[in-house]
């Protein structure tokens, strides 16, 4: 059996996350509604999803991305493929799967240019390129072990072209010399000659690496306090969002944002760039100062526009660097061929739009770059040069992403929101996950201590994060099942409609789903708390 999570799920926007779950269980043949029930509710627990009635329409991204990774999943497949699983998942959310992935009996190929992820969820890697002759290089091991083995193998190809070389420049002056192939040896060798000028052509071919050339350019200004944000605070639908935020931001800071999705990062951006006025506080910039916000969204790309617009709005020429550069050599920097110049926008991948939004950023000279998930549909090859970017960029960045790879290596603090007004901040990433697998206290409604549940939950140091707060909350999960599962059954001994046989029987599956449901609550309860001891 062969499990499938697309880079994109697809579901009907009213069907609820159960109906997803249960439909997909019943494709696998599951005949027993007992087992099926199981299945359900255990994918969904795993998942994340406390409400089952929940409707695909008003989940996020990282939401269907979950419920699509449940469903597949919940079919007990023995291999699974997964294409981009971490695009639309926040940070908390890629940590979640790497554990749910590590703890299923499985096999599963994963498509991803994640680094971080590949680091820790993966134990093979297999990379496509025509730089190796067979178009692919393979090992066995970590993604940092799977670096250093391709480094070596390209320093091997590097000197075998460099021997290549050689051979090639001694048979080239043999023939200069005019030799008359009269004999059998000599014109063997000019067919090696041949033969070796075209080996090296191959190569050379192979050897050269088409990379995206980014490059971003700063003001020069030498203003150090270039934002400085006092008692920011903003809600949003009732909601507070930030709230009492101090922060200045100067030349060479490059501050990583994290937060669950809907944590308010965006909004912060913001904020930050005065597109959006807060409630309370205030954000005072520097004289004339020059903002660059790459939106996750793409916005200002309109799909009919032809490629050449995107990339030189105001003719066949750009200003770059104070150099003009024809739109076609300028299309070349970011690996667009000149026979594509007329192609509307919308007809460009993910990762083609991403690098259009780039090259229009780089042409305006910035004090500010605020960068809301620019690693989207990126290569990895693009995402190191953008690290290269950002670490030699001389004004203030500001980072919204779920790449830790990138922002381990370019931000120099990070700041942490929590969704209700909070912020942490932190030097590192490893500080923050210190932070994260701290088990929170648990307290009741009257903020006592809910006695029933510390007694288990002393210590859960086996767990992860996710885990660990699906554990914190699973007592009153469980509650509220019984709850449910009560009111099922005394609806189902009403007298009232003991004679309408398709009302018993519709309350009888209602509570039959009911007690599945307590069942597998319990029975996740257990699996918790087995992985503890």
């Amino acid at each position: 059996r062969v499990g499938y999570v697309p880079q994109e799920p697809a579901f009907s926007a009213d069907a609820s996350v159960e109906a997803v779950v249960t439909a997909a269980v019943m494709d696998a043949d599951v005949a027993d509604p007992a087992e099926r029930a199981l299945r359900v509710a255990k994918a969904l627990s795993r998942a994340d999803f406390a409400d089952l009635t929940a409707r695909v329409g008003a989940l996020s991204g990282g939401g269907v991305k979950r419920l699509a990774i449940a469903r597949e999943l919940a079919r007990a497949p023995d291999v699974l493929l997964l294409d981009e699983p971490t695009n639309h998942l926040d940070v908390e959310g890629i940590i979640w799967l790497e554990e749910l992935l590590r703890g299923q009996p499985l096999a599963y190929l994963v498509v991803s240019h994640d680094r971080w992820f590949l680091e820790r969820a993966a134990n093979r890697m297999i990379e496509i390129n025509r730089a190796y002759p067979s178009g692919l290089f393979e090992t066995v091991g970590r993604y940092s072990e799977f670096l250093a083995r391709r480094d070596d193998a390209l320093r091997e190809h590097a000197a075998y072209q460099e021997t290549l070389a050689n051979r090639v420049r001694r048979e080239i002056e043999w023939l200069r010399r005019g030799p008359k192939a009269r004999t059998t040896k000599q014109q063997a060798r000019v067919g090696t000659a041949s033969r070796l000028i075209e080996e090296l052509a191959v190569a050379t071919e192979r050897g050269t690496e088409r990379r995206v050339a980014i490059d971003f350019t700063a003001s020069g200004r030498r203003t150090q306090r270039l934002v400085v944000a006092t008692a920011l605070g903003k809600a949003l639908g009732g909601r507070t969002i930030v709230d009492g935020i101090d922060l200045v931001l100067s030349p060479g800071m490059r501050l990583g944002l994290l937060g669950p999705n809907g944590s308010g990062k965006t909004t912060l951006l913001r904020l930050l760039a005065g597109a959006l006025a807060p409630d309370r506080g205030t954000v005072q910039h520097a004289d004339d100062l020059r903002v660059s916000h790459f939106d996750q969204h793409r916005a200002g790309l309109d799909p009919t526009m032809p490629l050449r617009r995107a990339l030189a709005p105001e003719g066949d020429t750009v200003v770059y660097l104070g150099r003009a550069l024809h739109v076609a050599a300028w299309a070349k920097r970011f690996l667009f061929q000149p026979e594509r110049l007329g192609m509307p926008v919308g007809q460009l991948s993910g990762g083609e739009r991403a690098r259009v939004h780039l090259a229009r950023l780089m042409l305006h000279p910035a004090d500010l770059l605020l960068l809301d998930e620019p690693t989207n549909d990126l290569d990895i090859p693009t995402l190191e040069n953008l690290e290269e970017s950002l670490e030699e960029f001389p004004g203030a960045v500001v980072l919204v992403t779920h790449d830790r790879f990138l922002l381990e290596r370019v931000a120099t603090e990070l700041l942490a929101l929590d969704g209700r007004g909070g912020v942490e901040r932190f030097a590192d990433l490893a500080q923050w996950e210190d932070a994260h697998r701290a088990p929170a206290p648990a307290v009741r409604a009257d903020g006592g201590p809910r006695e029933a549940v510390a007694r288990v939950i002393a210590g859960p140091k086996r767990l992860g994060y996710r885990e660990r707060q699906e554990w914190e909350s699973m007592e009153d999960r469980i509650l509220a099942a019984e709850s449910a599962l009560a009111e099922c059954q005394a609806a189902l001994t009403d007298p009232a409609v003991a004679a309408d046989s398709a009302e018993v029987a519709r309350r009888y599956a209602a509570a039959e789903a009911a007690r599945h449901s307590v069942e597998a609550l319990y029975s996740r309860w257990a699996e918790l708390d087995a992985k503890q001891h």
